[in-house]
């Protein structure tokens, strides 16, 4: 009887440490889930400050050029 017991108690105790078990990994899973939208968050910021400082650079070289070559069809009409 008491063997029994015994057994019955540590299959119980087993079962409660694999549940929190269970928990534990179900928790740190959704904690890396948002540490990774984290860093696409930061990554898309740093890709997106680039790409606005290409364009603004590309639309000021092709103002200038725009100026420039209209700065010569103004001397040749003249």
């Amino acid at each position: 009887m008491v063997k029994k017991t015994l057994i019955v108690l540590m299959l119980g105790s087993f079962a409660a440490w694999a549940q929190d078990s269970a928990k534990d990994d179900l928790k740190k899973s959704g904690q890396d889930v948002k540490q990774a939208g984290k860093s696409t968050k930061k990554a898309t910021k740093h890709a997106a400050k680039g790409v606005a400082k290409g364009t603004k650079k590309g639309v000021h070289k092709a103002a200038s050029g725009t100026e420039k070559e209209a700065d010569k069809v103004k001397e040749k009409t003249k």
